[in-house]
């Protein structure tokens, strides 16, 4: 059940909506600690969790949970060099993988592709890893 709309709430969805990074939760507070000096940055984690739970939001594996709040399944690609982890819109999702898996049995809720290397910025600065 969604929680009751609290403004703090809104403008951590709004952080995660306007940003193009896939912020982690410490992203966020970063950004909106100066708009809300009141804000803690376990508020943020919780409020987080809660809408990625709602499907309001997408969390993301990695190192640090990360946040997109495009909910419909798409490719990523998280760059070794500096970070970043952007959509790979050139990348279809393919849910031939999905039926494959309920095929053998498994109940499929969806699957996660990330691509991992150099983005474009950091390729000719080092080799991938």
């Amino acid at each position: 059940m969604p929680q009751r709309f609290s403004h703090q709430r809104e403008r951590i969805y709004q952080a995660v909506l306007e940003s193009r990074d896939h912020p982690t939760a410490e992203m966020v507070y970063q950004q909106l600690k100066p708009e809300l000096p009141r804000l803690s940055l376990g508020t943020v984690y919780r409020n987080l969790q809660q809408m990625a739970r709602e499907g309001r939001l997408a969390e993301l594996d990695g190192p640090a949970a990360r946040y997109d709040a495009v909910t419909r399944p798409h490719t990523h690609f998280r760059c070794r060099g500096c970070g970043a982890l952007m959509d790979l819109e050139t990348v279809p999702y393919d849910e031939t993988l999905d039926r494959a898996a309920a095929a053998q049995g498994y109940a499929v809720a969806g699957h996660s592709l990330v691509f991992t290397g150099c983005c474009p910025r950091c390729a000719g600065r080092q080799e991938p890893a």
